[in-house]
């Protein structure tokens, strides 16, 4: 079965409208689409021109402000030199594919933690405290029988 393409207005008062769910929704809204992996196009709500990529560099643009950034500015500079330039075609699909090895790489590196570790990171920091725990009961009963030694004669005799 194919998969529709959920369908987003945009009006010119800068509102979008999600025709899916019938109701107005936000910048952030249409970002958790993108996080969900939900398909989806905006489209200019008069003319019906695709806007899908002003809105999603919109977004990209609002979050670069926010926090630390991703994008540096030498990075951004190098990109907008790419424009006009005979290897431009190129360069969109090389980034595509330097993102999927990245994030190909990432899924194998955390797969193979998970592997090597058999646990959550909660899970670890779980049974590190509780080993820690039993090495400080240990210690503490070391120190109290070794105590009880010192108070007892070597003759196995109380003092008395």
């Amino acid at each position: 079965m194919a998969q529709t393409i959920r369908t987003i207005k945009k009006y010119p008062n800068r509102r979008l409208y999600d025709t899916e769910i019938s109701s107005y929704i936000t910048l952030e809204e249409v970002r958790q689409l993108v996080l969900d992996g939900e398909t989806f196009e905006v489209r200019d709500a008069k003319s019906g021109e695709d806007l899908t990529r002003s809105v999603l560099l919109q977004i990209i643009s609002e979050h670069e402000e926010k926090g630390q950034p991703m994008l540096s500015p030498q990075l951004l500079s190098q990109i907008i030199r790419f424009y006009g330039d005979s290897l431009q075609g190129f360069m969109g699909p090389y980034l595509e594919r330097s993102l999927q090895v990245f994030l190909d790489q990432q899924q194998q590196f955390r797969t193979q933690l998970n592997s090597l570790l058999g646990q959550t990171p909660w899970s670890m920091l779980n049974e590190l405290t509780e080993r820690n725990m039993e090495a400080w009961r240990n210690m503490q009963r070391g120190l109290i029988d070794s105590a009880a030694q010192a108070q007892t004669p070597r003759g196995g005799k109380k003092p008395g």
